[in-house]
């Protein structure tokens, strides 16, 4: 029996699914931040090139996939679908467990997706640099190989807390020639008024976002690049969910509980949304988002329009939001910090079509150690959260299901992280209730009638 289903090149997707035209009720739209108007494309254009602008707006079901973009993509795609049956075994499961291994690109994880597509639509528009913010420094990564294949310079602003505790992405970031800084920064005046008021500030994606938006905003030869969270991210890695959809196809397999980590929610729409036809049109589909309960943004958040940055610089989403001031407790999973998610997936949450469920650090690490001792693969912290759902399923229904789940990066650059856990220093946190009752007023009020 094969463990590995590999897909031919030949058969790699050449378009991106939308899921927007499929949604069951439309997405509202992002508002200017003075107004509470609609924002349009021409104020997008500030910080973003005009083909992503489209996307983001797009309500063609299928967006054709550029040769160049497809070009690049074959140094690590198709990726492969594996079958965890040592997983299985360990955990004593009748269940079958899938997960699409989205660690062999060059970045390790599953970023690139986007951030190819992002480099190349600039270098298209004339644009010479790409700002950018990064939490755990995957996204950093992706952007600073992408700007290398597309010969773009890169800044990339790095939440301080996982700058410290993650120096080798810090070193990856360098190495494809890329700038780092540990935000908040020096470097722009959103990140020195935050020094001015606590000089110990240890960051969060939201100040980040910030920092890389006005860098941005403030130089006529670079634009913004953000790795999750808004549209066009999440079509581009929908090539994850329409390579699985084969994969399964030929595996002989209907995916009954389709899994993964919630940051953002790029990683996790990527998989999901090419199902969502076969969901709304009755197929029995499970989907199931995993996030911290240290950042419990779709278990917690309220769902209304609010900024997606501290300096309140970004359009107003429609989104579930723990209050864009929200900073983090230090996680090791920091690409799960964010306030907010993408307006796709919570608009699916709100609708009940994904189930959100939250987890503690420590539970996770523990099946990522499980995970490494069965299928001997190190899997990120973020992909830990995933696991832990793939595991929890598994172990309840234990009834045969087919469970897919998303393996969106390794944990080979996170080693300081599971020192910490092996030596017991790791805490679990829970992000009180108070705190988001506080970080909430700060939300803007929207006549959404």
């Amino acid at each position: 029996m094969e463990n590995r289903i590999y897909l031919p090149e030949s058969d790699m997707p050449k378009a991106w699914y939308n899921p927007m035209p499929d949604l069951p009720t439309p997405l509202p739209p992002p508002l200017d931040p003075q107004t509470k108007q609609p924002v349009s494309p021409d104020q997008l254009a500030v910080i973003f090139p005009q083909a992503v602008i489209e996307q983001e707006m797009s309500s063609e079901r299928y967006i054709p996939i550029p040769e160049p973009v497809l070009d690049i993509y074959r140094q690590f795609r198709p990726s492969p679908l594996v079958r965890a049956r040592k997983l299985e075994k360990a955990i004593g499961t009748s269940c079958k467990i899938y997960y699409k291994n989205e660690s062999l690109s060059p970045a390790g994880s599953h970023k690139p997706n986007t951030a190819i597509a992002q480099a190349y639509y600039n270098k298209v528009e004339g644009v010479k640099r790409l700002s950018t913010e990064t939490g755990a420094g995957q996204w950093g990564t992706a952007l600073s190989y992408a700007c290398k294949m597309f010969g773009l310079d890169c800044t990339v602003y790095m939440v301080k807390v996982s700058y410290n505790q993650k120096p080798y992405r810090r070193i990856l970031i360098n190495s494809y020639g890329s700038t780092v800084y540990p935000s908040p920064s020096e470097h722009t005046k959103t990140g020195q008024a935050i020094l001015a008021q606590d000089p110990d500030c240890g960051g969060s994606l939201g100040l980040a976002i910030s920092e890389a938006v006005e860098d941005a905003a403030t130089h006529d030869d670079t634009k913004y690049a953000l790795g999750s969270v808004l549209n066009h991210v999440c079509i581009h890695q929908t090539i994850v969910g329409l390579e699985t959809q084969k994969q399964l196809e030929m595996a002989g397999e209907k995916p009954d509980y389709l899994i993964g980590c919630v940051g953002g929610g790029s990683n996790f729409a990527g998989l999901v949304s090419p199902f969502l036809p076969q969901k709304l049109a009755g197929e029995n589909i499970t989907f199931i988002g995993a996030e911290p309960k240290a950042c419990p943004t779709l278990t917690r958040g309220q769902f209304r329009y609010d900024y997606g940055d501290v300096a309140k610089l970004t359009p107003l989403l429609k989104m579930h939001t723990l209050g864009s001031s929200f900073m983090p407790a230090p996680i090791h999973a920091g690409g799960l910090r964010y306030h907010g998610d993408s307006p796709i997936v919570c608009n699916l949450v709100a609708n009940n079509i994904v189930e959100p469920r939250a987890y503690y650090q420590v539970e996770c690490f523990e099946a990522a150690q499980l995970f490494l001792n069965s299928e001997g693969f190190l899997p990120a912290p973020e992909t830990s959260h995933a696991i832990k759902a793939a595991i929890d399923v598994a172990q309840t229904k234990n009834d045969g299901s087919t469970i897919v789940f998303l393996y969106s990066g390794h944990g080979l650059l996170d080693l300081a992280s599971y020192d910490a856990f092996l030596q017991g220093d790791l805490k679990n946190f829970d992000y009180p209730e108070e705190h988001i009752s506080e970080a909430l007023k700060d939300c803007p009020v929207v006549d959404e009638n």
